[in-house]
């Protein structure tokens, strides 16, 4: 697949899930991922660090070979504990990547790509999927913008000017613990279980189809918009947003806590999120929008 690069050189962007890497090529011009350029591979979490490095750098590779690009930039929207200025994973206790404590991701990267290590630039993940959607998503047309995403994690950004940081509330205590516990989808496992008696093995996906029949799946998802009303409301009221922005996958099954989370926040405005799995790739790849310090090779060929 050949793609016209007469334009400014494009970015290589990824995002780091907990069990999988997707990775595509970001045009600087359109603010835009490149139709036909994503690739999702599965990597072992848990596997050991040449394992895990060896993954994601065999997609970055795929992507280059497939398109014939040459790219100025490598961004990649990372979870955390992560030193993101260094590019150092500090991931620890999370089931996740444990074997990447200590590693400096960007000096190993550039070794398996032979990449200049200046060009590889990190940027949070929530962070990432928020600043994605400010640039061409849900929340273009809005200058104060919060955002968060649910799903394994609960992440959370605030963007003012179209300048995105992320804020971390979740690791803010909530009830007996904090609201990460609360308002991702370890919450339903744990919450479906103790009124069931029964294990989820489909996750929030499978709780959403069973909604429609079950009382149960319904009452719990009244919960969670009621947790995540309660535990937004001091962050709404002090960050004073034109908009709240909801991403990750427990979105999908929105219509089972959307209309209490609404009612509860009003006369908050909330929007789904537009870009899907583009938002983090763009978001972490629109650090290079700005710059100078592209330096732009020959990447194909020097694989």
């Amino acid at each position: 697949m050949q793609i016209n690069n007469s334009l400014s050189p494009p970015i290589l962007t990824a995002d780091i899930g907990g069990s999988h890497i997707t990775t595509g090529i970001y045009n600087t011009n359109t603010h835009t991922i490149l139709e036909k350029t994503v690739i999702r591979v599965d990597v072992v979490s848990k596997g050991t660090a040449d394992d895990i490095l060896g993954s994601w750098g065999n997609a970055f590779k795929q992507v280059l070979k497939d398109t014939g690009l040459s790219v100025s930039g490598l961004s990649i929207a990372m979870p955390g504990p992560f030193d993101y200025e260094k590019g150092i994973s500090y991931i620890k206790g999370l089931d996740k990547y444990e074997a990447l404590y200590g590693v400096s991701i960007r000096e190993s990267l550039a070794a398996l790509l032979k990449f200049d290590p200046q060009i590889i630039r990190f940027r949070n993940d929530a962070e990432s999927a928020i600043a994605g959607e400010v640039l061409t998503g849900a929340g273009q047309a809005y200058n104060k913008v919060m955002g968060v995403t649910l799903g394994t994690g609960f992440g959370s950004a605030y963007s003012k000017n179209r300048i995105t940081k992320d804020i971390n509330l979740g690791s803010e205590p909530y009830k007996d613990t904090i609201a990460d516990d609360y308002l991702s989808t370890r919450w339903f496992l744990k919450r479906y279980s103790k009124l069931s008696n029964i294990a989820l093995t489909g996750g929030v996906k499978e709780l959403a189809y069973m909604a429609p029949e079950s009382k149960i799946a319904r009452d719990i998802f009244k919960e969670f918009a009621i947790n995540m009303a309660d535990f937004l409301r001091m962050p709404v009221e002090q960050y004073d947003p034109e908009v709240l922005i909801i991403c990750g996958n427990i979105a999908k099954a929105s219509e089972f806590f959307l209309p209490q989370l609404s009612e509860a926040l009003h006369p908050l405005v909330i929007r789904l999120a537009l870009l899907g799995e583009n938002a983090p790739l763009i978001g972490a790849a629109s650090m290079f929008d700005n710059t100078n310090s592209k330096m732009p090779f020959n990447s194909v060929n020097q694989l």
